[in-house]
């Protein structure tokens, strides 16, 4: 490669990176309503809407909403006042028109930063992490190629199994570190090279808290068997890095 063509390459790099980052800035909702939740209130929970255009977050604190949006753990989230904890809000946010679940993401993304000031920085340290990859005998989560539905990728079912419906790797990654290894504290670093949509049912004993009477329960495989038997993905303990988000500033925002 000639020192022309590297120049060529690197500028193309940068250009094509720096259209990212203006597509990104330019994806804000049209309205957002922000309110302090009742603390009475019971439950909560947050979801983009069917049709791509409204995301509605109740009874929720930031700093939960920044997991989500950012795909980390919570644990993985650091620095900032300790509001972003305890104080729950209410946000009601629409857009222009229809838009996918990514970009609805970074919509979010940047409600946080222009309404709660919110800023940070990364950084990686080196930590213990599962790695996720296919296993040997191959994957058995069934492939989803329809539309986007804005629904929950993994939600309980009657039976007390995870329905898994149209889920991208990095979200079963973010799911398995958050929900079913939380005790671990080790993040989950998406290996499989599968990057599409996939449809499955996991059934596995939940990790207990020390002391807590298991006789009631169904009997299940842990997370480990579960996931290599039912799903095909093998989950291995590793040294690897770990991404750390650390707020560097955050503001409630202002009564609308």
């Amino acid at each position: 490669m000639t020192l022309r063509t590297s120049c060529a390459v690197i500028a193309g790099i940068a250009i094509a990176a720096l259209v990212q980052a203006q597509k990104a800035e330019q994806l804000t909702f049209e309205v957002a309503s922000i309110r302090l939740a009742n603390p009475d209130e019971q439950g909560g929970g947050i979801k983009a809407m069917p049709g791509g255009q409204r995301y509605v977050a109740t009874n929720v604190p930031v700093k939960l909403i920044f997991g989500l949006m950012y795909k980390v753990p919570l644990r993985q989230i650091t620095g900032g006042p300790g509001w972003l904890d305890t104080e729950r809000y209410d946000i009601e946010a629409t857009a222009a028109h229809s838009y996918d679940l990514d970009d609805l993401h970074t919509m979010f993304q940047n409600l946080l930063a222009d309404e709660f000031k919110l800023q940070f920085h990364n950084e990686i340290r080196e930590g213990s992490v599962y790695v996720l990859s296919v296993d040997k005998a191959g994957s058995r989560m069934k492939l989803n190629q329809t539309p986007q539905d804005f629904k929950i990728p993994m939600t309980p079912g009657k039976g007390g199994e995870v329905v898994g419906s149209r889920v991208p790797m990095n979200y079963l990654c973010w799911w398995l570190s958050q929900v079913a290894l939380a005790r671990e504290e080790r993040p989950v670093i998406d290996k499989t090279g599968l990057d599409q949509f996939y449809d499955f049912t996991l059934e596995f004993a939940p990790e207990l808290p020390p002391g807590a009477n298991a006789e009631n329960l169904p009997d299940r495989p842990n997370i480990f068997t579960a996931l290599k038997e039912q799903l095909g993905l093998k989950l291995e303990p590793q040294k690897g890095p770990v991404e750390f988000y650390v707020i560097d500033h955050a503001e409630r925002p202002a009564a609308n």
